[in-house]
């Protein structure tokens, strides 16, 4: 089989397998991204592999510099990257891309086991001219006061349950087509 025919018969494979999996993503026929543990995951990492013309006789391109590895330490996506080249090396020959994304899934842990948990936690910085930082539980949300008159116009518009009579926005097309035309005279 050409390297063309195989790869081919790859690409319909992976579309097949990963159809509807949210961590996976065809960038290119040839270029493929997987999202390793779940999207709110401090240890979760993002695999890219590239196939070279010549795959899959030769190793494919992998490469960890998306933005999402962007917390990983480049010592840890170096040892994931050495890990995953000696499974290419075990593979090569086969068609091994998703062999290479379960293998990454399945080590998961013990790729970042060494990984530090930075948990970011967004920080408000808010200016405030004028008025001291109140606690949002001593902070009593006010309620809209309306005037005498206000309430007036409102109670008048409103029946005893304080809704608005059916029709109260409707046009009046009585009106509208006696005034509009001679014909229906």
């Amino acid at each position: 089989m050409a390297a063309n025919e195989d790869q081919e018969m790859e690409l319909e494979a992976l579309r097949s397998i990963y159809e509807g999996d949210l961590c996976f993503r065809e960038l290119s026929p040839v270029s493929f991204q997987y999202r390793i543990g779940e999207s709110g995951d401090p240890k979760a990492f993002l695999i890219e592999v590239s196939w070279p013309e010549t795959y899959p006789q030769t190793a494919p391109v992998i490469s960890m510099d998306a933005f999402f590895n962007n917390t990983i330490s480049s010592a840890i996506k170096q040892s994931i990257l050495d890990k995953l080249m000696v499974e290419v090396e075990a593979n090569l020959g086969t068609a091994m891309t998703y062999t290479l994304f379960e293998y990454a899934k399945d080590n998961k842990e013990l790729f970042m086991e060494n990984q530090p948990v930075n948990t970011v936690t967004s920080v408000s910085n808010s200016i405030a001219i004028g008025t001291p930082d109140v606690p949002a539980s001593k902070k009593k949300d006010k309620k809209e006061q309306l005037s005498k008159t206000q309430k007036r116009k409102l109670a008048d518009k409103t029946d005893n349950k304080g809704e608005l009579p059916r029709g109260w926005n409707w046009v009046d097309v009585i009106k509208l087509s006696k005034t509009g035309s001679k014909d229906d005279e």
